[in-house]
């Protein structure tokens, strides 16, 4: 085992609540131990597993769409959780983080541990800001993230 850790916050900040995963990835510098990869990413499969190829831990932070929607929800997510959310129904992206992961799944390029911190969002359109709900829970959801960081290192550091 290679030991690094990855962040990975998934989104795009010009669309919205979209942004939280990046805007999280931001408060994180400083937070963490020198080491740890953090890394923004649009979703796009390929870019994600280039990005945690070689992770022993990948935390993934993401925007949440659910029905009916509570904007500002906080959510941690195992794998087969994520990847049982269908395209549309959990990602604000085209092709879904649940649909990445069950790709990762089938190929064996799953990381020994993976854990997705999500918030549900409110607004997704282009150009607009975090919504009041989503940058609420941001300390929250940037504490969570943190939180499986320190766990990843202490699980790495054990004797």
């Amino acid at each position: 085992m290679s030991g690094r850790i990855v962040v990975i916050g998934v989104g795009n900040p010009l669309r919205g609540d979209d942004g939280i995963g990046p805007a999280v990835v931001e408060a994180l510098r400083g937070r963490v131990p020198d080491g740890t990869v953090l890394a923004v990413s649009d979703g796009e499969p390929a870019r994600l597993l280039g990005i945690w190829r070689g992770a022993d831990t990948v935390v993934i932070v993401e925007a949440l769409r659910t029905r009916p929607a509570r904007p500002g929800a906080l959510h941690t997510l195992t794998p087969a959780e994520a990847a049982g959310h269908s395209r549309g129904t959990a990602s604000t992206h085209g092709f879904g983080l649940g649909d990445c992961l069950a790709l990762a799944e089938a190929l064996d390029l799953l990381p020994p541990r993976l854990v997705v911190h999500a918030v549900e969002v409110a607004d997704v359109e282009l150009g607009t800001p975090l919504s009041d709900a989503v940058r609420s829970a941001l300390p929250e959801l940037t504490d969570r993230a943190a939180a499986s960081v320190r766990q990843a290192y202490a699980r790495r550091d054990e004797p």
